[in-house]
């Protein structure tokens, strides 16, 4: 028995899937920008010594780089789930 999902089945699913290929790609953009932007600023403060400031763009660049880890591998992760639920 061959089961796949009809992807087909809504209206509109075209326009959807364009929707979603670009708020992937706005966020995939954003969090390559801001794990950049935390990157220099983790570097500054640690250079004058401002712990605090240094923290806080750690936490914002391990952030940044897990948003587009996941927004980067969520259409791969969401194949192989779908390739897996065929083998059932």
């Amino acid at each position: 028995m061959d089961v796949f999902p009809d992807f087909e089945g809504l209206g509109g699913i075209g326009d959807l899937r364009a929707v979603i290929g670009a708020l992937l790609t706005f966020v995939l953009i954003i969090a390559v920008l801001m794990l950049i932007v935390c990157a220099i600023i983790w570097a500054i403060a640690t250079a004058n010594g401002n712990h605090s400031a240094a923290t806080k763009a750690r936490v914002g660049a391990w952030t940044a780089l897990g948003t587009a880890v996941l927004a980067g591998g969520g259409v791969a992760w969401l194949n192989w789930l779908i390739d897996l639920g065929q083998q059932l």
